[in-house]
């Protein structure tokens, strides 16, 4: 596993620590679903900030990742999207529809509780 996935009380942090292969992107999307029966987890934070590129794979794979948890039971908030990262994906016409963003961490994770406190779907 490239990716380390750290369990924080109810919730799974995969901080993504380099440029990760499509084999790696594949495997962290099956150990978090795993891993979110396993620990019966309610939310899924992924930290991409050191990307500097998200191609159409890594996009596709980020949603699949936030669906296949949310059928699990677990919302997932992507966080650390960079501005260049931003601008690119939305020349390219890529987007993260149906998923929720943050800045930061602490954002993703104040994202997180408050969709928790307010029933799970955030008007969705």
């Amino acid at each position: 596993m490239e990716v380390p996935i750290l369990k924080q009380g109810n919730y799974l942090i995969a901080t993504v620590q380099a440029a990760i292969s499509d084999a790696a992107l594949l495997e962290l999307r099956d150990e978090l679903v795993k891993r979110v029966g396993t620990f019966r987890t309610r939310g899924v934070v992924l930290d991409v900030t050191v990307l500097d590129v998200m191609d159409s794979f890594t996009a596709r794979t980020v949603r699949a990742i936030a669906s296949m948890t949310k059928l699990r039971g677990a919302e997932t908030v992507i966080v650390g999207i960079g501005p260049e990262v931003a601008f690119a994906m939305t020349q390219l016409g890529m987007t993260l529809e149906g998923v929720e963003t943050a800045l930061d961490l602490d954002e993703g994770l104040a994202v997180l509780e408050q969709g928790l406190k307010g029933g799970g779907n955030r008007g969705r």
